[in-house]
């Protein structure tokens, strides 16, 4: 697999070696997968230096390839991992399937990884690379960028206070799909285009001829390749989701859907998992909704006012939270319950920010807030919700053993089989 590399390629010095007296103390990144969400990564750890690029695709990626003039680039990440030893840290910005297996191969070699949500496109790969960045010690950051939103600490704050007292159910809904998707496979085969290593894009994905259905875009609503729209967006609800209601393993999820296709999520679904008590939390059902769906209007809600078409909302023994699907613009409904509100005090530490926490704990600094210690728990409960869909059926889960009780098909798409000459 080939790499095209400027012909003056020479090792770099890593920051932290050079240490904090260094002239400008900063990190030296490599970005994989530049062309889409990569470059936005990147613009968000602006304050470093760029100095490695890897894209499959050169076409894609040539306006962020302009945009770092003096940045080697690279067709094959493994050939740059090689190649760059002297990188502190890998900005990962590939369709689902390739995160697991660039974000391995970097932290096995000691660097720092920031990857695009979700983490991984399997339960095990999440667990896996969860297991590796603790044993590395190397810092971690998944793209949840409200993560360090102050929405969140917010939403602590006023449900660990009782405003709406004990939470048992949430309702997230999303407009996804964007994308094509309740396909099956098309049949012609058009040339690959130009500039694009088809074999290097599909990386640990089985074999299939190249097809527009699936890139630059199109491949989320794909299994082979994507999460389809609650791998897409869950990650983000389910951020605040568990750190306000300090979830961990759920006991069961169960989903219903329109219309099953074999390789590609539905056009709409709904899924729920059940999570147990939690000290003084009661046990809490999470319902998420995609495709066009939503869930009923809650009591209190004015005639006039909709629940717009992505939504997060809380509903406890006391009173219902609405906001947006990330948290933001929250409020008490009904309104003139929230106009006479008086907030509780703020109590949590605020963020610096989302890249800069990232950047900070690659430099020494305490663990960014969507380390892989949490962004993988957090996307492994994710997925196990695209299992349900999948099965169409109660699934019983085993926190501990990381197990379906009920059903061994379930259990066969926690790990699904890289095709050979890929592995973690």
């Amino acid at each position: 697999m080939g790499a095209t590399v400027s012909a003056f390629a020479f090792s770099i010095v890593p920051s932290r070696v050079l240490g904090a007296d260094a002239p400008s103390n900063k990190l030296n990144l490599a970005g994989v997968g530049v062309g889409g969400m990569g470059r936005a990564y990147l613009e968000g750890c602006s304050s470093e230096n760029v100095v490695a690029l890897c894209d499959v695709d050169s076409n894609y990626a040539a306006p962020v390839y302009k945009k770092y003039p003096n940045a080697r680039v690279y067709t094959d990440f493994r050939k740059m991992l090689e190649a760059e030893r002297g990188i502190d840290a890998v900005v990962i910005g590939t369709p689902d399937h390739t995160h697991a297996v660039i974000a391995m191969q970097a932290m096995k070699m000691g660097k720092h990884v920031y990857c695009a949500k979700p983490l991984t496109r399997t339960v095990r790969e999440a667990l896996l690379l969860t297991k590796t960045a603790r044993e590395m010690g190397v810092a971690t950051q998944m793209s949840v960028q409200s993560d360090a939103n102050e929405s969140q600490r917010m939403l602590c704050e006023w449900i660990w206070g009782g405003v709406i007292g004990k939470v048992r159910e949430v309702h997230v809904w999303s407009d996804r799909p964007i994308w094509p998707q309740a396909l099956e496979r098309p049949q012609d085969r058009p040339p690959v285009p130009k500039g694009l290593d088809w074999n290097l894009w599909l990386g640990p994905a089985p074999e299939r001829p190249y097809h527009p259905a699936y890139v630059p875009f199109k491949w989320r609503g794909w299994w082979d390749f994507g999460t389809g729209a609650l791998g897409d967006m869950g990650c983000h609800a389910f951020a605040h989701i568990a750190k306000v209601l300090k979830l961990g393993q759920p006991t069961a999820v169960h989903a219903s859907s329109s219309k099953l296709f074999k390789e590609t999520a539905p056009a709409a679904s709904i899924v729920h998992w059940d999570f147990p008590a939690r000290g003084q939390m009661p046990a809490v059902r999470v319902t998420w909704y995609d495709g066009g769906l939503k869930p009923a209007r809650p009591a209190g809600l004015e005639d006039g006012r909709n629940l717009g078409n992505e939504g997060l909302m809380w509903i406890g023994d006391e009173g219902t939270i609405l906001g947006d699907l990330t948290g933001g613009g929250s409020r008490l409904i009904p309104e003139k319950r929230m106009r006479d509100f008086r907030p509780p005090e703020k109590t949590l530490p605020r963020s610096i920010g989302h890249y800069k926490e990232w950047c900070q704990a690659c430099k020494g600094g305490p663990a960014a807030g969507c380390n892989f210690a949490f962004a993988g728990p957090l996307t492994q409960v994710v997925l196990l919700g695209n299992i349900a869909v999948r099965r169409q059926h109660l699934l019983l889960w085993d926190g501990e053993k990381m197990r379906f009780t009920n059903d061994e098909e379930a259990n066969a798409m926690l790990d699904e089989p890289y095709r050979d000459g890929w592995t973690l």
